[in-house]
């Protein structure tokens, strides 16, 4: 098994790769494709889960990104395109925090249900993890896809554990290639 790679993004203009890879790495590693960006939503106001009584619906009810979460996305969606990195499919949860993340990055992006929170539901992981599973399977060499979700939906699918705005990515085999940090 790979020893998996340690990457960090750092705020510079646009962001740089240090430690054990290059940015040009980890672009080669995203080039290459049959592989997903998965990222757990940037950074947010405090707290954890969503406030009693939340509606999905209402943007208003939830915990939402922080300035800081937003300038985050905005510096990870130059990056990007500075490496002229198109994902074939950039999907978020339905949380507000999720899909703020995916616009600011990215723009356009599609509502996946699998990518929705599961905390505090204990039967619903395994269902949608076998979703993601699938779908990361069919992801192409020569394409990637973004996925804008949850620490608890990535630790489901990877056994990782990732911080806000901290995104791994992930071979279509299931195997976690690098993990980058977005600063």
């Amino acid at each position: 098994m790979k020893r998996r790679s340690t990457l960090a993004l750092l705020a510079s203009a646009p962001w740089s790769m240090t430690l054990a890879h290059s940015a040009a790495s980890i672009a080669t590693l995203l080039r290459s494709g049959a592989c997903v960006f998965l990222m757990r939503h940037a950074k947010t106001d405090s707290g954890i889960g969503d406030p009693p009584n939340f509606q999905l619906g209402d943007c208003s009810t939830q915990r939402n990104l922080s300035e800081g979460g937003r300038e985050q996305s905005r510096r990870l969606g130059q990056w990007f395109k500075s490496r002229q990195l198109q994902p074939r499919a950039v999907h978020s949860s339905a949380w507000c925090r999720g899909r703020e993340t995916a616009e600011l990055a990215f723009g356009p992006h599609t509502v996946l249900p699998a990518l929705n929170s599961t905390f505090n539901n204990e039967r619903q992981p395994e269902p949608l993890t076998q979703i993601l599973r699938a779908l990361l399977k069919a992801v192409p060499a020569g394409e990637f896809d973004v996925w804008v979700t949850h620490q608890v939906n990535i630790t489901a699918l990877t056994g990782e554990f990732t911080a806000m705005g901290e995104a791994l990515i992930v071979h279509a085999s299931g195997t976690v290639l690098a993990r980058a940090t977005l600063a």
